[in-house]
Parts: structure tokens; C-alpha cells; sequence
């Protein structure tokens, strides 16, 4: 078992998170139960995954929530390229959070890489 907190990764996915929710508040109100929930949802559960993940007692574990983590961030890297497409952001506002999210699946990648060497 592992301190997710003691991972720079989960403060990352935690920043990223925040941008979320921060950029999804100029959503349009009809997207409320729509792309708003589901990037929030998305955003929230990468860092939550990471966290699940290093609660679990093996590696094994620890690297399938962490391909669950990963499934999350790519989902939330295509609502917001939706998102943009759509007019509802404009790629200015969605900077900080693509950026954070792009951090955030490279940590990821690199923390998947040095679990699956023996």
C-alpha cells in the first residue's frame, strides 16, 4: 500500500481537477447535466483512481487503476477539444487546464513504465 499524497502525480491530477471545474463554470446552464457533468466527473476521477489504486496491496492493482486513471484523462482531453469545437470554450480559456491534464497523463505514463519493470 502507497501514500497517494506522497505522489506528485495526484497533486497534478488534483490541479487539473480544479482547472476543470473552474473552466467548466462558463458552460453553458443547458450543459449542465451534459459535457459539465461529464468533465467534471472525467477530471475527478483520474485523481481518485490514482488514490484507489495505491490503497490496493499489489502492483497489479496499483496499475490497472492507474489504466483507469489514464482512460479518465483521455476522456476528459476529448470533452474539452469538444468543447472548443462546439464554441462553449475557447481554446485561450482551455489552456491551463490542457496543460494540466497534459502533466498529468505523462506522470501517469511514466509511473505505469517504472511499475512494469521488474
Amino acid at each position: 500500500m502507497r501514500d497517494a499524497s506522497r505522489l506528485e502525480v495526484t497533486a497534478v491530477a488534483e490541479e487539473m481537477a480544479v482547472a476543470i471545474y473552474e473552466l467548466t463554470r462558463s458552460l453553458p446552464s443547458e450543459e449542465r447535466y451534459g459535457l459539465t457533468s461529464q468533465l467534471r466527473r472525467a477530471a475527478v476521477s483520474v485523481g481518485s483512481n490514482i488514490a484507489e489504486g495505491c490503497g490496493r496491496s499489489s502492483d497489479a492493482q496499483l496499475r490497472s487503476f492507474l489504466e483507469v486513471a489514464m482512460g479518465s484523462a483521455s476522456e476528459v482531453e476529448f470533452q474539452l477539444r469538444l468543447s472548443i469545437r462546439l464554441g462553449y470554450l475557447t481554446p485561450d480559456a482551455a489552456t491551463t487546464a490542457q496543460r494540466s491534464l497534459t502533466r498529468t497523463k505523462r506522470m501517469l505514463a511514466a509511473l505505469q513504465l517504472r511499475l512494469r519493470k521488474p
